[in-house]
């Protein structure tokens, strides 16, 4: 690719879909069940058994014969759950069951204990019109064998994973979680722990960028900062990229003399665009070789966390097997007049539901790309296209939904 060409100016969307273009997803792996949650399914998962195998009771009572016109019936045994009794039940005779517990030979209904009353070795039944396959849950009622169950791709979560405990279907197919290094950059930068000595600052990046990978579920192997010194930087790129499915950098970007990361991506990879068409953000380089995803994010707090969620998690979502899924865009009013840029703008935002329904969006305060204050509290990204003059309070524009929209404050 020529220069010019990776230097021109990418709409968002260009930009997202030659990432995803790029994207595989990565190995399939076997894995404990209990090591399973909230990974991705890498096969689809078809029940090789009916379930429940047995017709069974769907809550306490007496197993009967339906039809049976005689209340007053002998208990011949007691069926729990754990063990098949072998005693027949016939008309004039009843077995006490518990819930979930086979129903045993003979039975073809269960009365509710609540519609029975005990007479020493007998039960008396209150109501006689019982019906067959009344209270008992049949063979292959929940899955059905040769059903598939789960498909390849769905997040396992509580059910699913119960499903796939209930069905022995283990161990569990997956795809790798995506491994990413974390690289701060940076003379300035100092340890949290640390206290900055004039011109310093602490290093904030690399911490809110592991979380957010953490949380889209990504295995990050490994965080650190690196100083703007090119011999160290490239050396830890290049250890970086080749232990790495996805390399995340913060600063060094830009254009300045120290901007050393945009010139060393040259080297080491494959780059395919160095700008955004957008604010905050505009400096994202994304390269690539054969294995790995470099993505150079500008170094304000901000700008690294919005181009995360807008480019990084999409592409963290095809790595590990769910697919491109496009961020949830809703329609939402803005609450309160609202500055344009010359770029398409992403703002952070508090989507809260009206009391007739709509969504209403609400900045959070002062929007620079230094400001991470700014995402405390937002839900959405919102997204004000270029235009010279303000968007009124009222107006309808896009956003981007980052959690669940809040309920109406009254």
């Amino acid at each position: 690719m020529e220069t010019g060409d990776i230097d021109r100016l990418r709409h968002p969307d260009e930009a997202l879909a030659m990432i995803l273009a790029r994207a595989r997803p990565l190995p399939i792996e076997r894995i404990p069940l209990a090591e399973a949650a909230w990974q991705v399914l890498a096969d689809d998962v078809v029940a090789e058994e009916d379930h429940p195998p047995f017709p069974a009771a769907t809550m306490d009572g007496y197993a009967v014969v339906a039809g049976d016109g005689s209340p007053w019936r002998e208990v011949i045994g007691e069926q729990t759950a754990g063990f098949v009794l072998d005693e027949e039940v016939t008309e004039g005779t009843a077995v006490r069951i518990t819930t979930g517990s086979p129903v045993p030979p003979g039975a073809n209904a269960v009365v509710p204990v609540e519609e029975t009353e005990t007479a020493e070795d007998h039960v008396i039944v209150h109501r006689l019109d019982v019906r067959p396959g009344e209270n008992i849950r049949g063979v292959g009622a929940d899955l059905r064998r040769g059903t598939r169950i789960l498909p390849a791709g769905c997040i396992l979560g509580p059910a699913e994973l119960g499903i796939i405990a209930g069905l022995g279907a283990v161990p569990v197919p997956v795809r790798r979680r995506p491994r990413v290094s974390v690289v701060s950059t940076g003379n300035e930068l100092v340890d949290p722990g640390e206290r900055p000595a004039p011109g310093q600052i602490r290093d904030s990046n690399r911490f809110s960028l592991a979380a957010a990978l953490g949380g889209a579920g990504a295995d990050v192997v490994w965080t650190g900062k690196a100083p703007d010194e090119r011999a160290a930087l490239r050396s830890l790129l290049a250890e970086r990229i080749a232990a790495s499915d996805v390399v995340v950098t913060s600063g060094g970007v830009s254009m300045g003399e120290l901007d050393l990361v945009k010139a060393l991506l040259g080297e080491l990879a494959e780059v395919h665009f160095r700008r955004v068409f957008m604010k905050p953000g505009k400096p994202l380089n994304f390269a690539t070789t054969d294995r790995t995803l470099v993505f150079g994010l500008p170094g304000n707090p901000v700008s690294a966390l919005v181009s995360l969620e807008l480019f990084v998690k999409p592409a963290l979502a095809v790595l590990s097997g769910g697919g491109a899924v496009a961020r949830a865009r809703v329609p939402v009013t803005l609450a309160r007049e609202t500055a344009a840029s010359d770029r398409i703008e992403f703002q952070r935002a508090t989507v809260r539901v009206t009391d007739d329904g709509r969504l209403r969006a609400t900045t959070t305060g002062s929007q620079s790309s230094s400001r991470l204050a700014s995402f405390v509290g937002a839900n959405a990204l919102v997204i004000i296209p270029p235009r010279p003059h303000p968007y009124a309070a009222g107006e309808l524009v896009d956003a981007v939904l980052l959690g669940l929209p809040l309920p109406a404050t009254g």
